[in-house]
């Protein structure tokens, strides 16, 4: 099990106390539609699933990378028996106007959300970052790239500052290796796993190049025209670095829609919101125009920032019209089926 170990194995069993484990487990490292490469005791290997779970798991519940599961040897390729639970999983509302849940990652301990101080830092993209991972259960820093080309950082700290978050925040640049070794030495843990996203051309790949000699992935320079990098990452990848930790490195995405779990607390996503939601008048206030509304009082007086409130309402109302997509969605799945079972139904009557 020592190349399992170093993917975590251990840290994993411990995390969620399993036991009864069989020998023939393996992690996720990479997906190409219904293929997996799976690292085993005995080194990488491509696996499917079997045509139980292919038929039966819902798309979300497939094997994503950072999975832990059960397989068995057929001839060489494996087959995947089992996927094992998951202690958390990095989700978004699917791009476009798709309403279902899309699991990026799985088994996951940090987010860093990645942004280049170029002309991609977006202080309402980084909110909704911020928010989603929490409401994942994840615990999100964040990492300001290629602050060689800035001269006031304090700027920046100002500015995210009016999201009035407890957040930690590091500055690095690839180019001349400032913050690498406080990232590496202060962030980066063996045997946890953490994720980058952020847009394209943050620098997420580059960052891993600087931070560990032994991660090649492929980059390319920044474009003059536009300013923004032509990533190559075009799949998410966990691998293994020097130090024991894992990363997994995902394309940039144009898009990171909003998709909290309806039993989700908004005490953890939105703390600063929820602390004067609780005083205001009204159990239902939408913190919009209702009479003796704290959060608007706390707006007037200062205590809730004009950028913090505005991103509330933005994600709030994101997120309304996702669960109501998503309802109405499960309700014509239910109504389909009905339709099905009573065709089924009738078509046997009429057979007797």
């Amino acid at each position: 099990m020592e190349n399992l170990n170093k993917y975590g194995l251990e840290y994993y069993i411990n995390t969620l106390k399993l036991e009864g484990i069989n020998n023939n487990i393996a992690r996720v490292l990479s997906v190409s539609k219904t293929q997996y490469t799976i690292i085993t005791e005995n080194g990488l290997l491509k696996a499917e699933l079997t045509g139980n779970l292919l038929n039966s798991l819902n798309t979300e519940d497939y094997p994503k990378v950072g999975d832990w599961l059960e397989y068995i040897d057929f001839d060489s390729t494996g087959i995947i028996t089992k996927i094992l639970p998951r202690y958390s999983e990095l989700y978004r509302k699917k791009a476009g106007r798709d309403f279902s849940k899309q699991v990026i990652a799985t088994n996951i301990d940090c987010v860093f959300i990645v942004q280049g101080l170029d002309s991609n830092f977006n202080i309402m993209r980084l909110e909704r970052y911020i928010a989603q991972s929490i409401a994942c259960g994840i615990k999100p820093i964040i990492i300001l790239n290629k602050c060689d080309l800035i001269e006031d950082k304090q700027f920046y700290l100002k500015e995210i500052s009016k999201l009035q978050r407890d957040i930690e925040i590091y500055f690095c640049s690839t180019l001349t290796n400032e913050g690498i070794e406080e990232i590496k030495n202060k962030l980066l843990k063996s045997a946890e796993t953490y994720i980058f996203v952020g847009s394209s051309g943050v620098g997420k790949s580059s960052l891993l190049n600087t931070l560990f000699n032994n991660y090649k992935q492929a980059t390319q320079e920044i474009s003059n025209a536009n300013a923004k990098g032509k990533h190559t990452t075009t799949s998410r990848e966990l691998f293994l670095l020097s130090n024991g930790s894992l990363i997994i490195d995902t394309p940039g995405m144009r898009e990171f829609g909003i998709a909290f779990e309806d039993n989700k607390d908004l005490d953890d996503i939105f703390p600063i919101i929820s602390q004067y939601a609780k005083k205001c008048k009204y159990k239902d206030c939408t913190h919009t125009n209702e009479a003796n509304c704290a959060v608007l009082d706390a707006l007037e007086s200062g205590d809730i920032s004009q950028t913090k409130y505005d991103a509330y309402l933005k994600l709030m109302r994101e997120q309304e019209h996702y669960s109501e997509s998503a309802h109405d969605k499960k309700r014509k799945g239910k109504q389909l089926a009905k339709m099905v079972k009573g065709y089924i139904s009738t078509k046997k009557k009429n057979q007797l």
